[in-house]
């Protein structure tokens, strides 16, 4: 008798279990929709598909008649920038204080026990500071995505230089390695596997103090539009957005994955 824990779904299966939880979703909000706009035709919760494909239509593929832009892509366009600035930035603060960390003594006794600290300080009550400190531009909104991920990272990483085997740093400085030497070649290419997997894991984060950011102060950007368009109400454009916004950040993880995959092929598990 075959356990179920031994068996595996073959591949039109396993395509079939995938896409099933997305049908039953389709599905629900279509006779959710239904219902509502029985009782009440001019219901806003849960439009009807030919609804939300006329404000697709209107905010992704016709110019905005006030500043000629597609508000969809100018949205889109500002909110990446935003993001890949503020996930970069943090990257190599949580890189080059995640190694420190993690290999010098005196560094980890110094900073470990003050990154701790920061990683509990929830991101978004610090955000009042952010614009005080930084003013309402551009500036603010990235500093809070890389704060909000930087010692995540900076603790991630640190912990996997610590499980390095000291066999490997004990054979570099018996062949004359400094320390220089050990992070380049040996501490660098073990850390950067561990390093994109950690990214992908702070995507959602990063999202979520982006869209804060730009839902309290900003003139565009996908978080501003949606809190925009929460004042009216106007849910034909707000579950677009939202669908965007996921989209957006299952493609950003797949291209990290793919990143790792071509990169640290070797890193993968067997």
């Amino acid at each position: 008798m075959r356990r179920l824990v031994n068996r595996h779904p073959g591949a039109a299966g396993a395509a079939y279990l995938a896409a099933l939880p997305f049908i039953v979703l389709i599905a629900a909000y279509l006779m959710g929709s239904a219902a509502r706009l029985a009782d009440n035709p001019s219901d806003k919760l849960l439009p009807a598909p030919s609804t939300l494909a006329a404000a697709i239509q209107q905010v992704a593929f016709t110019e905005d008649v006030r500043s000629g832009d597609i508000i969809l892509w100018i949205d889109t366009a500002s909110s990446l920038t935003r993001l890949g600035m503020g996930i970069a930035a943090a990257t190599a603060i949580g890189l080059a204080f995640g190694i420190a960390i993690g290999l010098i003594p005196y560094v980890r006794a110094t900073l470990a026990p003050f990154v701790a600290v920061l990683s509990m300080i929830p991101p978004l009550s610090v955000l009042p500071i952010l614009f005080i400190v930084f003013g309402l531009g551009e500036l603010a909104k990235v500093v809070l995505v890389a704060a909000g991920i930087t010692p995540f990272l900076i603790r991630d990483l640190s912990v996997r230089v610590a499980e390095l085997p000291g066999e490997q740093l004990i054979k570099a400085q018996t062949l004359g390695a400094n320390t220089w030497q050990m992070v380049v070649r040996i501490v660098l290419p073990q850390v950067l596997p561990r390093l994109i997997g950690a990214l992908r894991l702070s995507l959602g984060p990063a999202w979520l103090f982006l869209i804060a950011a730009e839902a309290i102060a900003a003139t565009e950007g996908l978080g501003y539009r949606i809190f925009l368009m929460r004042r009216y109400l106007a849910m034909d454009v707000i579950l677009p957005y939202v669908a965007w916004i996921t989209l957006l950040a299952f493609m950003l993880d797949l291209a990290l994955a793919r990143l790792s995959a071509w990169l640290f092929a070797w890193a993968r598990p067997a």
